[in-house]
């Protein structure tokens, strides 16, 4: 979903379920998506559990929102992340929004921005709830950001979707007569059923050397008249 564009985008972080040390590299990866025009993190900054997201805050001049915890055992932060969520919604200035969190809560607030057009990409880690996940357009693991290739590589996830499934069954419903399929359609059609679908969660950087890799698809390239690459695929 990267784009040249210029796409303007709302950071928003649960700063109860990111920790401060990925920062950089959340906002990285933002950058492939559009610009951040808004970066806030809510919290209770009162309290010593987000002591070590200061220097982070000004470094990448995220504003903090405070949030007091009013009842013991009850998440303030979720109220205010949601209804600041919203007001941006409606300000209508916003091409879509990044919401920093693992936490299920935010279910609904991004099912309701899809339905008002807005591209929602969501970031957390591995345990963020399935639903949570299905309701972003696209979501990003946390473990993946910042990784090396040889990290990644050696990296094995036992709940990762069968990559080998997803890809013949991708394939086959993008395919032309010809039983070829733009490598393009196939990512496409994954994303769209599998949000958190990403070819690093496989240990590979992007799509295009993932299917290289893999001896049941065979992989051609075309240009077109402008001088482009295309990558199709089909199966052997």
């Amino acid at each position: 979903m990267a784009t040249t564009e210029i796409t303007r985008l709302a950071v928003l972080i649960d700063a109860d379920n990111a920790s401060a040390t990925r920062v950089k590299e959340i906002l990285e990866e933002v950058a492939k998506y559009g610009t951040a025009t808004v970066k806030r993190a809510y919290g209770d900054w009162t309290t010593q559990n987000l002591a070590g997201w200061k220097e982070h805050l000004h470094r990448h001049a995220i504003q903090p929102i405070q949030q007091f915890a009013y009842t013991k055992g009850k998440n303030s932060t979720d109220s205010a992340f949601i209804i600041d969520a919203m007001d941006l919604l409606y300000a209508g200035h916003l091409d879509g929004f990044c919401l920093i969190s693992s936490d299920s809560d935010f279910t609904r607030l991004a099912t309701r921005m899809r339905e008002a057009g807005k591209v929602v990409y969501g970031m957390g880690e591995r345990k963020t709830p399935e639903p949570f996940m299905a309701a972003c357009d696209k979501f990003i693991f946390f473990e993946v950001l910042g990784r090396s290739l040889e990290d990644a590589a050696r990296q094995q996830v036992e709940d990762l979707p069968d990559l080998k499934g997803l890809l013949v069954h991708a394939v086959i419903e993008t395919s032309r007569d010809n039983g070829w399929a733009s490598l393009s359609a196939v990512g496409s059609f994954i994303s769209k059923n599998i949000t958190s679908f990403d070819a690093r969660n496989y240990g590979f950087t992007k799509l295009s050397e993932l299917v290289r890799k893999q001896g049941f698809l065979e992989v051609k390239e075309s240009q077109d008249s402008g001088g482009a690459t295309h990558l199709s695929v089909r199966l052997r």
